[in-house]
């Protein structure tokens, strides 16, 4: 690596919910910095969860969070000219992030309804522990656990 790592930046909380995770699944929905939509889309989806779940969106939201993130995933290595996928631990920003990609993604590939609607049915979906997401996070966490014998090499 050349140079200095950049360094972290400081999120702003978003203004609704005060939260710094929430403005992060903002950023990481807003397309072509179009930050007001983004917003409306996250805020909407919230009033669709209370209004279904009748619960609060927060913490049916933390709870999917929760269960999205993923414990280990693979990396690869390449020792003595051939390559090996090593379990690592996720670290907790990498976490988080993985999460919210996790859900976004799955919640862009459902069809035929508005894209509020549909983060929606993913986070509750991911609060039950369905859906998606869950599906991935399941499918990193196998692989993981299949390479589990090149642990050494981490």
């Amino acid at each position: 690596m050349r140079g200095k790592q950049a360094p972290k930046r400081e999120q702003v909380p978003d203004p609704k919910y005060n939260s710094t995770v929430i403005s992060k699944l903002i950023n990481m929905i807003m397309q072509r910095g179009k930050k007001t939509v983004a917003q409306g889309i996250v805020y909407d989806a919230f009033e669709i969860i209370e209004a279904k779940t009748k619960q609060k969106p927060m913490d049916v939201f933390e709870l999917a969070i929760k269960n999205i993130s993923p414990l280990l995933e693979v990396k690869a290595r390449r020792i003595g000219g051939a390559n090996y996928q090593v379990p690592v631990e996720v670290k907790g920003d990498r976490r988080l992030t993985l999460a919210l990609r996790w859900l976004i993604g799955s919640a862009q590939s459902r069809k035929g309804m508005p894209m509020r609607q549909r983060l929606a049915m993913e986070l509750i979906d991911a609060s039950q522990n369905q859906g998606g997401a869950m599906k991935k996070k399941e499918d990193v966490q196998r692989m993981a656990e299949s390479n589990r014998a090149f642990a050494h090499f981490a």
